[in-house]
């Protein structure tokens, strides 16, 4: 079932980036949280969604 993005609250942001994190994808997850927190009208819950769905680290490590 498709929905409209327009539709989405902050809890299916949220609910969206534990699902990514959960499947070791954190910059998805970090994407999806900040979504939430944009449309999140508290500033502390804004900023402890931040917190718990910070940026990753953008290099990449090679291993052999």
């Amino acid at each position: 079932m498709l929905r409209d993005p327009a539709d989405l609250t902050a809890s299916d942001y949220l609910d969206g980036a534990r699902e990514m994190a959960a499947a070791n994808r954190p910059y998805l997850a970090h994407l999806l949280a900040e979504e939430a927190a944009q449309r999140t009208t508290d500033p502390a819950t804004a900023a402890g969604i931040r917190a718990s769905f910070p940026a990753p680290l953008t290099t990449r490590t090679e291993s052999d």
